[in-house]
C-alpha cells in the first residue's frame, strides 16, 4: 500500500509553524509497512489544494490530509474533498451536538459561534473520525478504491486521532508485510568514518537495508527490513546488528530511543557512582541534559556553574596563579575545576568544561570554539582539548555532548 501526505496551511509555507505532523505520520505509516513516496505542503488556496489532491488520487492508495478542518473561511479541506469526489456536504447532527456541548461546558455564558457549525459538515458517505481532545472531527472517504483521510492540523489532536482510529483501520486494510526498524547511535566518530567501517555492509545491503544519518555530533545507523511480523524482522536484523557492534564498539552508545545522557545515567545508577559538574562555557547545559533523565538525583551530587574567574576560585578552589599564568580557558584550569568539583562534592567523578563559545572573546592564540573538557576520578584526571566551529549554541551543544562521551567512556 502506498500513502501520500498532504499538509495544508499557509503558515507552514511561511515557516511560521514547524511541520511536526508529517514527521509523526511518516514514522507511524512506516511502522505499519505502508510506503510514503510523496509529501506535499500547500497553502490555504482552493485551486492549489484541489490540484494537489487530484494528483495524489492518481498515484497513491491512501491520502492523509493534515489541516483545513477548522471553522474559519480559509479552512477548505471539506469543500475541496466534496468537489473532487462529487459528494455534497451534509451536516452530521451527532457531531453538531457534540460541538455544541463542548462549548456549553467550557463557555457557559456564550453560545457556540455560528462558524463552528462548519465543523459538523462532511462529504456524504464519510466515516467520522472522533477527536478526543478538540472540536474538529476528521473524516475518511473512499473513492474508486482510494482512501482520503482528513485530520486536523493541531499536532496533539492529529496524533491522538491517528493512534486511536486511523492506525487500526490502516493496519487492518494493509495485509502486506510490516517494516521493522532498529537504530544504533554513535558518538565520537564522523559519518564518513563510520561509513568506511561499514562499507562492505552498505554495498551489499538488500533486506535489511542500512542508512546513516548525522546530527549534532552523533551518527545514527538505521537498519530496516520488511517481514511478515515484527519478530521475524528482528531476527533478520540481528546478525547485521551484531556485526556492526563488533566493528564499532568504541563508538556505539545506544539503540533506538536511547540518548547518551540516558545511557550514562543508567551506568552511574547501576554502579552507584556519584558525579559533580563544573560548567563554565556550557552554563549548566550538561546538568540540564542529565537531570532530564528520571532518577538523576541518584547520581548527580552537585553542579557548579562558574562563569567568572572569581567563581572558579571561590567555589572550586582554582588557584589565582593558574588563572593568571594560563587563563580561564586552559588545560590547567580545566583540571583544577574537575578536581575541585569532585573533592568539594565528595563525588566519584568531577566533570568540568571551560571554553570560548563566541561569537566574541577569541584571540589568535585562543580562538572561538576552543574548549577543554576534564574528568577527575580518585585514580586519574583526564583533560581533552577540542576546537569546534559553529554558532555559540552549536559549540555549547557539542561541548556538552563530548563531555558526556568522556564520562561514558570512563564508566564503560
Amino acid at each position: 500500500m502506498q500513502a501520500e501526505l498532504i499538509m495544508i496551511g499557509t503558515e507552514l509555507l511561511l515557516g511560521e509553524v514547524v511541520d511536526t505532523n508529517a514527521t509523526f505520520l511518516a514514522r507511524n505509516l512506516a511502522d505499519l509497512g505502508i510506503d510514503v513516496f510523496y509529501k506535499s505542503t500547500v497553502g490555504d488556496n482552493f485551486e492549489r489544494v484541489s490540484g494537489v489532491l487530484l494528483q495524489a488520487l492518481g498515484r497513491s492508495d491512501v491520502m492523509i490530509i493534515s489541516g483545513g478542518l477548522g471553522p474559519t473561511d480559509d479552512d477548505l479541506t471539506r469543500e475541496v474533498v466534496s468537489q473532487i469526489t462529487g459528494r455534497p456536504l451534509v451536516v452530521d447532527e451527532g457531531v453538531l451536538g457534540d460541538i455544541e456541548d463542548w462549548f456549553a461546558q467550557r463557555y457557559s455564558h456564550s453560545a457556540m459561534p455560528a462558524h463552528n457549525r462548519k465543523q459538523a459538515l462532511f462529504p456524504s458517505g464519510s466515516q467520522i473520525i472522533p477527536n478526543p481532545v478538540g472540536t474538529a472531527p476528521g473524516f475518511c472517504l473512499e473513492k474508486d478504491g482510494k482512501m482520503i483521510i482528513a485530520l486536523p492540523g493541531v499536532p496533539q489532536e492529529l496524533q491522538a486521532m491517528f493512534s486511536a482510529s486511523v492506525a487500526p483501520a490502516l493496519k487492518q486494510r494493509n495485509s502486506g508485510q510490516v517494516l521493522v526498524t532498529r537504530n544504533l547511535h554513535f558518538v565520537g566518530i564522523g559519518e564518513s568514518s563510520l561509513e568506511e567501517l561499514l562499507a562492505d555492509l552498505l554495498s551489499e545491503q538488500t533486506n535489511p537495508t542500512l542508512a546513516l544519518y548525522a546530527s549534532g555530533g552523533t551518527v545514527r545507523v538505521r537498519m530496516a527490513v520488511k517481514a511478515d511480523t515484527q519478530e521475524a524482522g528482528l531476527e533478520l536484523i540481528s546478525p547485521l546488528e551484531q556485526e556492526i557492534r563488533l566493528r564499532t564498539k568504541d563508538y556505539l552508545y545506544g539503540t533506538d530511543g536511547e540518548s547518551l545522557e540516558q545511557v550514562v545515567a543508567q551506568i552511574l545508577l547501576d554502579r552507584q557512582l556519584k558525579l559533580a559538574l563544573a560548567e563554565s562555557c556550557t552554563g549548566g547545559l550538561i546538568g540540564h541534559r542529565l537531570t532530564s533523565v528520571p532518577g538523576s538525583s541518584g547520581f548527580l551530587n552537585r553542579g557548579y556553574v562558574v562563569y567568572s574567574n572569581q567563581a572558579k576560585m571561590e567555589d572550586l578552589g582554582v588557584k589565582q596563579t593558574t588563572l593568571n599564568r594560563f587563563g580561564a580557558v586552559s588545560e590547567q584550569t580545566a583540571r583544577e575545576m574537575a578536581e575541585g568539583a569532585r573533592l568539594r562534592a565528595g563525588a566519584d567523578f568531577g566533570l568540568a568544561v571551560t571554553g570560548i563559545a563566541g561569537p566574541g572573546g577569541g584571540t589568535p592564540a585562543k580562538p572561538v570554539g576552543l574548549v577543554y573538557i576534564s574528568l577527575a576520578s580518585s585514580g586519574d584526571t583526564i583533560v581533552q582539548q577540542h576546537l569546534w566551529k559553529g554558532t555559540r549554541e552549536q559549540i555549547k551543544n557539542r561541548t556538552a555532548l563530548m563531555a558526556l562521551r568522556l564520562l561514558w567512556q570512563a564508566t564503560m
